[in-house]
């Protein structure tokens, strides 16, 4: 055994102990003195620090060095000062520790500034002001500012040689000082000048985060893309779009806009389509489109913008047409292949066999004593089930209820009333985005003598072409038809309303504005017509801010003659369908809520609240969050009917705004989701039933555990109403995931509500939701890699949710039908390769968790625990893919949804 070292029983006094070593590392400061009791050392080096041989021989140099500075003899300036800097850069330290020459000098720094006073302008004034500098940093944490104080009097280009921690260092002096000069209205150009030298050592040392965030501190980011080149390029942008959510408006739109220009500058088409899209610039998607002469590119950016439900208007009003490649661009801009694609996933999967709902329901795993009990033929089970079947075939044109020859027509007549049009409404669902097959079997229909039927038939047409469209515009031609639109009974007419609505939406289509217009000024029509045909206008011109829409709908609260059916119900969507037409335009809403300040009814405020939300959605806005919580906390003391139920619905639409907002942007969400905790144990029973609902919304189809344990609890709520929205919220949290864990639940929820009919109901439609599309499918607004919020698909989410405010004067009493909009952001979450040619190719891609490579060094793995599949593929909520070889060049950014492949050319085989 080894002796026992002596120096381990020497006292503290520092003798005994191998110079520097890490336990004395570890308790110097900034300044490299040992700070007992966390207090800041002298100056000079404790004497009871012994040194070794070699740093005592180099402290002596120095010592020597700064001796001969302050002699008279002034040609021993320059060497002297040259050696000294010599050894600065040369010295070698552990990255915890400052270096030793520093360290040394540091007693010496009075001297040496009291010296710069004294000596004349000259070279050596200039170095030793470069020495002085370096030799600042130590005494950061005095607020000094020496580092830059020196730098600016010692103008270099060589800043880079002092290393990297001294050009972090300067930055961050920078920063403060132009914040203080900027308070005082001093000048500020040299600090801008000096920062423009440091940009292009940031660059080139991976530090793209110190560079931008220098930029943007000095408010000169837009010559930022005079410093990038094709080795930085990538990464800047990287760091520039996953940087807007932190930021405030005007500046995360300024971001976008230069990274766009960068991918522009650099070729990247695909990249700069997606910053064009989130910028919502239609003029700019527009020209982004037309100036690729690629027609394998112009087909892969027409898929992109079909995704986000644009309908491409060229500058003088029309469409965009398709060029000498013809009608494939229009194939891929309009979705029009979408059904097919969507059924080669199916067969790949081998899914195509319809479902039953017995085969969701599973009610055999129920508890035998209540089994039979939940399976009553009643029209409202029945009902359920015609949503069930909807949602968990939807898309494949096929099932075994509404389509199957045997049982053709006879569920109609198992339901009533509402009941009928929700069940022909249905076949919508199953043949969505298949229009010219659909149109066949919905026919039939249309020419039905029942109201109820005619207005399912309207209602099919629409939810069926809902984000796809034909040259022959069959919906529109079919849902304006004068009798139809115009017909006596309200059902029919608002089956025709929102199935424009749904048909049309994101299209941004002029004439539908004359069609639905007039419905939504005039006094004399029933107040659920008006307010669909607001919300129906919203979806279409969804974050246009179209003037003349918003014109029409404030009117309506400014106007003495409406103020009676105003505290209508139904009155909440044309709340929602004003907000929907400012979706994310964030500040350019000010206008309309200084207008409804103004208002003199009831339902102005929680209108204002809506528009809000709506402007700011996805956006991660703190202040906007902490102006909602506000109001959530208020409490409202005892006043009459009208002013109360108005101020419920305020706060109500404040928790889902909550929501709203932070859904873009990760930690924004953690924080929220803490908050509703709050919100559900202290705020009032309003407030209660919006929490479940605003769950939902902020991540729908991604079933987090602490989610849905916590929603499972609050469905077995003593408030029904809060259970009901606790379980549809379950049903959107899962939605089109198959999530074995949300189906036991609500296993056990069908058998705990056996006896409640409501509550029954509402557990059906969220068994539906989670196997939607057989599992398939996402109601995630986000989209292209979650860089895309889909504002069609949000507006559907939102039109729900506000139904499910009050659930049960809408989805569980006769309303049912409100659910449909749910097809807005219903959408494969496939990735499908496809040639030139847009024909199917199978190629083998990794799939994996996506990891946010932001800023990391070198070139990291963005994928992690992936397995190797063949296209086309299923991709879950926070999944990445790429491809396995070289073989094919993907002509899309992101590899989801529908990818082009090329071959590559400089690709051999076997290698």
């Amino acid at each position: 055994m080894a002796p026992k070292n002596d120096a381990s029983s020497v006292t503290d006094k520092g003798k005994g102990k191998a110079p520097d070593s890490k336990a004395d590392e570890a308790k110097k400061g900034k300044d490299g003195q040992s700070q007992p009791n966390g207090k800041k050392g002298d100056d000079k080096i404790d004497v009871a620090e012994e040194l070794s041989e070699e740093d005592q021989q180099l402290k002596s140099e120095l010592d020597m060095l700064v001796e001969r500075l302050t002699e008279s003899d002034a040609s021993l300036y320059k060497p002297a000062l040259e050696a000294m800097k010599t050894s600065i850069k040369t010295s070698t330290s552990s990255m915890t520790a400052v270096p030793k020459p520093l360290k040394f000098l540091r007693p010496h720094y009075e001297t040496l500034t009291k010296l710069y006073e004294d000596w004349p302008q000259g070279e050596n004034k200039a170095s030793l002001a470069d020495v002085l500098s370096v030799i600042g940093m130590t005494f950061s944490d005095e607020e000094r500012q020496d580092t830059l104080k020196y730098r600016l009097l010692s103008p270099s280009e060589d800043i880079g040689s002092w290393g990297h921690e001294y050009t972090r260092h300067l930055a961050l002096e920078i920063g403060e000082v132009y914040a203080k000069r900027i308070g005082a209205d001093e000048p500020v150009d040299e600090l801008a000048d000096l920062a423009l030298v440091l940009v292009p050592l940031f660059l080139k040392s991976n530090a793209e985060a110190d560079a931008v965030d220098l930029m943007s501190e000095l408010e000169i980011i837009h010559r930022l893309p005079e410093f990038v080149d094709e080795n930085t390029y990538s990464r800047v942008c990287l760091y520039l779009v996953s940087m807007v959510n932190l930021l405030t408006f005007p500046e995360n739109e300024q971001f976008l806009r230069i990274a766009h220009h960068i991918y522009k500058a650099y070729n990247q088409h695909a990249q700069a389509m997606v910053i064009a899209i989130r910028l919502g610039d239609n003029a700019r998607i527009v020209q982004d489109f037309e100036s690729i002469e690629d027609p394998a590119l112009k087909k892969q950016l027409a898929f992109m913008v079909a995704r986000q439900k644009i309908v491409l208007q060229a500058r003088d009003g029309e469409s965009v047409e398709a060029d000498a490649n013809g009608d494939i661009i229009e194939e891929a801009l309009y979705n029009v292949k979408l059904s097919e694609y969507f059924k080669t996933l199916g067969k790949e999967l081998n899914i195509l066999e319809p479902k039953t709902t017995e085969d969701i329901y599973k009610s055999h795993l129920e508890s035998s004593r209540v089994a039979g009990m939940t399976n009553l033929d009643s029209a409202r089970h029945n009902l359920a089930a015609a949503f069930v079947n909807a949602f968990v075939n939807a898309g494949f044109g096929n099932d075994k209820m509404m389509l199957n020859d045997e049982e053709k027509d006879t569920w109609v007549w198992k339901t009533k009333d509402e009941g009928m049009m929700s069940t022909v409404a249905s076949l919508g669902t199953l043949l969505m985005w298949d229009v010219e097959n659909g149109l066949d079997k919905i026919d039939k229909y249309t020419y039905a003598s029942e109201p109820q039927i005619l207005a399912g038939g309207m209602l099919a047409i629409g939810i069926m072409s809902s984000g796809t469209r034909l040259e022959s515009e069959p919906a529109l031609a079919l849902l304006t038809d004068v009798d139809k639109l115009n017909h006596k009974n309200p059902l029919v007419r608002t089956a025709c309303i929102m199935g424009l609505g749904l048909s049309h939406a994101g299209s941004q289509k002029a004439e539908l504005i004359e069609v639905l217009q007039p419905i939504v000024a005039s006094t004399s029509e029933d107040m659920q017509l008006s307010a669909m045909a607001a919300l129906s206008l919203g979806l279409i011109f969804v974050g246009t801010a179209n003037p003349e829409i918003s014109y029409a709908i404030i009117t309506l609260f400014m106007d003495e003659d409406h103020k009676a059916r105003l505290t209508d119900k139904w009155a909440r969507f044309l709340s929602l369908g004003l907000g929907l037409l400012f979706f994310g335009c964030q500040e350019e809403v000010d206008v309309v809520l200084e207008t409804l300040k103004a208002a003199d009814h009831p339902i102005a405020r929680p209108t204002y609240v809506l528009a809000e939300i709506c402007a700011w959605a996805g956006t991660g806005a703190v202040l906007k969050i902490q102006d909602l919580l506000h109001i959530c906390t208020e409490h409202f003391e005892e006043s009459d009917d009208k002013d109360k139920k108005s101020d419920e619905l305020e706060q109500v639409y404040a928790v889902l705004g909550v929501a709203l907002v932070a859904m873009g942007e990760d930690v924004g969400q953690d924080m929220v989701l803490r908050h509703f905790g709050h919100l559900m144990h202290y705020g009032e029973t309003n407030i209660r039933r919006a929490v479940p609902l605003a769950m939902g919304l902020i991540s729908p189809s991604n079933p987090q555990m602490k989610v849905y344990d916590t929603l499972s609890r609050y469905s077995h709520d003593n408030d029904n109403d809060v259970a009901i929205n606790a379980i549809f919220a379950m049903g959107l949290l899962g939605a089109g995931t198959n999530n074995a864990r949300l189906a036991q639940l609500l296993r056990q929820l069908a058998s705990y509500y056996h006896r409640e009919q409501e509550s029954l109901f509402m557990v059906r439609i969220a068994q539906g939701l989670l196997h939607m599309g057989k599992g398939t499918m996402t109601l995630n607004p986000f989209h292209t890699d979650r860089q895309i919020l889909s504002r069609v698909s949000t507006g559907g989410l939102l039109a729900v949710l506000v139904a499910m405010i009050d659930a049960k004067q809408f989805i569980t009493s006769n309303s049912h039908y409100l659910l449909y909009f749910l097809v807005t952001a219903m959408h494969p979450r496939f990735l499908v390769t496809l040639d030139e040619n847009l024909k199917p190719l199978t190629v083998n891609v990794r799939v994996g968790q996506a990891v946010d490579v932001v800023g990391q060094a070198g070139r990291p793995k963005t994928i992690t625990g992936w397995q190797t599949q063949s296209t086309p593929v299923l991709l879950a909520y926070g999944e990445r893919a790429e491809l396995e070889d070289e073989e094919y060049i993907s002509l899309s950014s992101t590899l989801e949804g529908l990818v082009i492949l090329r071959k590559n050319p400089d690709w051999e085989d076997g290698k």
